[in-house]
């Protein structure tokens, strides 16, 4: 706004005797709907704050008394925490909304207070009372006031409209304090404060006053407590472990309800619920009622439990507030142990348990194993157990190839269905004679003490000694994919057992490429012994057609007892590859079949 155009809507019209005063915009306690109990706070010059506290006269106050306790507005619906320039207020088109705030400590201030709607009130006050020496001047539709106000001062003044709508109060200081007549124009000043203001009816404000579930908060928990985030809670709950759903109920204008009303929460499938705003114990029934007083510490916590204990629960919990539904939540907590399965199986060396780390694919130590073992409830859902001693092998169920069974490392997440670590890792101990086994593990739950059993069949072997190779076709054209089969055989031709690698190979495939990581890494068989590699048919410069031969040489076993292996395959480049001779062959077919049907011919003819 331009000095020209402010001086334009100021006339000189009055000179108001200045009462020192607060402005109330608001560095009060959280927003709230309902004002009743709320203070006022001390003035600042940085800020501006709106008078809050329940007005009991209904009388319009804007004498601040003794550290702006004294200044009432009328009709306040809503107002944020904020004291500063994105405040927000509600006021009833029959009240009115008073601000105040605080000059300089060491000089006279001037301050305007500015509307784009509405008027500001005649009556201004201070914070003491008495004071003369304060003066105000209003435009002359009273949309702009120019205050000002003596050293360490608070002013105040109210500010109404009986017009329904969204109106914006901006309160600016001046920048000079030597010169009082410095603010000319509002831009002269200093932005301290800016109020959004909605203005409705009584009957609007009813209606926001009720519970707004777009506005609630509502989330879920596995901790019990206060609400700590937004958003749900997305840990997975274990056996025997409690969820929680938490909210916070708002109005329509999104301040915190205070109505009273009843509470009811309801649960799906049987599900335990109890109802509280602090600790509280497990329910007895899937249907709670309470009552809520308004109060900030209302009912506002459903703790959720299992229906029965070690059976997996997911329920849909539904909150209602004096009938109107706040949120619905749906919730799963993970059953006991009830089915055992085993993966990742190897083969193990005779006479020992010798372990390849890299075989479980989980690094080395305790997660270096054999066999992977995943447990679930009875929904399927992943559970771990609670120490490596609940499993053995079923007495009686041993053998003379597998001696024994052992687990490593138990698993630890529950929350992945691709973690590695969903599993436990274990062990089994091989005789001298290669050969599978088929034995009973028992998973016996050290809590409950319920024992559930699954069949592992482990297969033991010796080092690798022989191999050989085979490609899955005998012809390959320029650009197909081919796959090179190595299987590797003990002494005594049992596949080799997958703990003990095959080591480093030499593999020369005339105009092929390997995509397989091969060369000098020290390579491990899958538990059937074998080793699988992909090539490309063709090189980066060409190929040409014809019959090759590769080389294939694990070395530390052809220096023992192996032979190198040399597989042979035809290469094509593609396109038509008809030779003369299989056009000649094909000539050759066509006239002998031409000769049978001559002959085929005179017979019949001989005939008639």
């Amino acid at each position: 706004m331009s000095t020209k155009t402010l001086r334009k809507r100021i006339s000189l019209v009055a000179v108001t005797a200045l009462t020192a005063g607060v402005l109330s915009v608001v560095a009060v306690p959280s927003a709230n709907a309902n004002i009743a109990g709320l203070t006022n706070v001390a003035p600042v010059n940085t800020g501006v704050n709106v008078a809050v506290p329940s007005n009991d006269t209904g009388v319009i106050a804007t004498e601040l008394g003794t550290a702006g306790t004294s200044a009432r507005s009328l009709g306040l619906v809503y107002k944020d925490a904020s004291s500063t320039t994105a405040q927000t207020a509600t006021v009833l088109n029959t009240g009115a909304l008073v601000l105040y705030t605080l000059s300089n400590v060491a000089a006279t201030t001037n301050i305007a207070f500015v509307a784009s709607g509405g008027t500001w009130g005649t009556t201004i006050g201070d914070q003491h009372g008495g004071a003369t020496s304060n003066t105000a001047t209003f435009s002359n539709d009273r949309s702009t006031l120019l205050a000002s106000v003596a050293a360490s001062t608070a002013v105040a003044v109210s500010w109404s409209t009986s017009t329904i709508g969204t109106y914006t109060l901006s309160v600016y200081r001046s920048s000079n304090t030597a010169n009082i007549e410095g603010l000319t124009d509002v831009t002269d000043g200093t932005l301290i404060g800016g109020i959004t203001v909605s203005v409705v009816s009584s009957a609007t404000a009813a209606a926001a006053s009720a519970v707004s579930a777009a506005n609630s908060t509502c989330v879920t928990d596995n901790a019990s407590g206060a609400i700590t985030s937004t958003s749900d809670d997305t840990d997975v709950v274990a056996n025997g472990s409690p969820w929680y759903v938490k909210w916070i109920l708002r109005d329509g204008t999104g301040a915190s309800n205070a109505t009273s009303g009843n509470i009811v929460v309801t649960a799906t499938n049987g599900a335990l619920l109890s109802l509280s705003n602090g600790t509280q114990s497990a329910g007895t029934s899937s249907t709670v009622v309470g009552f809520n007083t308004g109060a900030v510490d209302g009912l506002d916590t459903v703790r959720i439990d299992q229906p029965t204990a070690g059976v997996p629960l997911t329920t849909t919990v539904t909150v209602q507030f004096n009938g109107a539904t706040v949120c619905t939540k749906t919730v799963t907590i993970r059953g006991a142990a009830d089915k055992m399965t085993f993966a990742n199986v190897g083969t193990v060396d005779l006479g020992g348990s010798e372990t390849n780390s890299e075989w479980l694919e989980q690094g080395t130590g305790v997660y270096a194993g054999h066999y992977n073992i995943l447990l679930t409830d009875s929904a399927g859902n992943i559970v771990v157990p609670n120490a490596t001693t609940e499993f053995s092998a079923r007495v009686g169920t041993t053998t003379a190839i597998v001696t024994g069974i052992a687990v490593s490392q138990i698993a630890t997440t529950i929350a992945s269905t691709t973690s590695q670590h969903r599993y436990s890792t274990g062990t089994f101990t091989c005789g001298p004679t290669a050969g599978s086994s088929t034995i009973t593990v028992d998973y016996t739950n050290s809590v409950t003490g319920k024992i559930i059993s699954a069949p592992l069949t482990a297969r033991c072997a010796d080092d690798p000694s022989t191999y050989t190779a085979s490609f899955d076709k005998a012809s390959y054209r320029q650009g197909e994919i081919a796959t090179l089969t190595l299987k590797f055989l003990d002494s005594k031709g049992n596949p080799a057992n997958s703990m003990d690698a095959v080591g480093a190979s030499t593999i020369i495939l005339p105009m092929m490429t390997m995509v397989s990581a091969t060369g000098a890494a020290t390579t491990h068989t899958d538990a059937n012994g074998v080793i699988t590699y992909t090539l490309t048919v063709g090189t980066t410069s060409g190929m040409t057609a014809g019959t090759y031969t590769g080389v294939i040489d694990f070395t530390a076993l052809t220096a023992v007892a192996a032979t190198k292996v040399l597989p042979t395959y035809t290469l094509t480049t593609g396109g038509d590859t008809t030779t003369n001779a299989d056009v000649l062959k094909s000539i050759v077919a066509l006239i002998a079949s031409i000769n049978k049907q001559i002959q085929a011919l005179q017979k019949l003819i001989l005939r008639r």
